[in-house]
């Protein structure tokens, strides 16, 4: 399990990472929440904090499996007559609603307690997050997101083919959008329904201890009955930076868009140090 979450995880965020931080056209960046990009050295830490979150979110889905050769879990395959079309749509909504308010409140409480934040906090290293950053938790906190996968069985007979498809597609290809760092124009940034991209953005940026602000997952109504929207000016969403005429292609030139193509040489990872590349190099020893 945790070789093909390593394969698939991996994928989807280099792929968004790939084309819209690699090499950002001007186009792009008018959407991007924060102007800058990331170092190569903090998405070599989301990589790194990613990977082990990876390890500790794949125990609970593990156990699962093992719970249910053993007659410990309601957790079925396929589709029979007792578990047919309608008995999935309605799994496939307690693992959805059920999944996103235990991930809000979690995430809410990791804010508001303490010891709670003492391990939540590393998390918010990552102020200007990139599509590695999702699940880039300390041990305890991924651990603790991915108890649903025990729990949810062991309450009623779901579909343990469905739920691992909602939490890998529907789950992580959300967090993917979330930890984007851009945003969409067709959707909102202040959308009144739906955590959006900005959001998170915004999250990351100013929520720490006793100050939990967008917790949320999928639904922005859990923010909304506790009381944790960000109602203040402080940070603003790219389609307001474009407003104020913020977003010129001057401004673009002045961004320092980071090489990341050390990410891609197995030195980078073993030393720490971030090597010149051959352009650069070349143009050193013709100085």
């Amino acid at each position: 399990i945790t070789g093909m979450s390593a394969v698939g995880i991996t994928g989807m965020s280099a792929v968004v990472f790939w084309a819209y931080y690699v090499n950002p056209s001007y186009e792009m960046w008018r959407y991007k929440s924060n102007p800058k990009y990331p170092t190569v050295m903090m998405v070599k830490e989301e990589i790194q904090q990613m990977f082990k979150g990876m390890f500790t979110a794949t125990l609970c889905p593990a156990l699962t499996l093992w719970m249910t050769t053993k007659g410990y879990s309601q957790a079925y395959c396929g589709v029979s007559e007792s578990h047919g079309a309608g008995h999935l749509l309605l799994e496939f909504w307690v693992i959805w609603i059920g999944t996103d308010f235990f991930e809000f409140f979690y995430h809410w409480i990791g804010h508001r307690i303490s010891f709670m934040w003492a391990i939540h906090k590393h998390h918010h290293v990552f102020y200007n997050p990139s599509p590695f950053a999702v699940i880039a938790d300390e041990y305890v906190d991924q651990f603790v997101r991915s108890t649903p996968l025990c729990l949810l069985p062991m309450i009623m007979p779901i579909n343990i083919d469905l739920m691992f498809g909602v939490y890998v597609i529907f789950f992580y290809g959300y967090g993917v959008y979330l930890h984007w760092g851009y945003e969409l124009e067709a959707l909102p940034a202040d959308h009144p329904f739906i955590n959006t991209s900005f959001q998170h953005y915004l999250h990351h940026a100013i929520s720490v201890k006793n100050k939990p602000y967008h917790t949320g997952f999928f639904f922005k109504i859990w923010d909304q009955m506790f009381g944790s929207i960000y109602k203040g000016d402080v940070v603003i969403s790219a389609m307001e930076a474009r407003g104020r005429g913020l977003r010129t292609r001057e401004a673009f030139d002045k961004i320092e868009k980071p090489d990341y193509s050390p990410l891609l040489r197995l030195s980078f990872w073993l030393k720490g140090e971030v090597e010149d590349s051959p352009a650069m190099a070349e143009s050193k020893k013709s100085m």
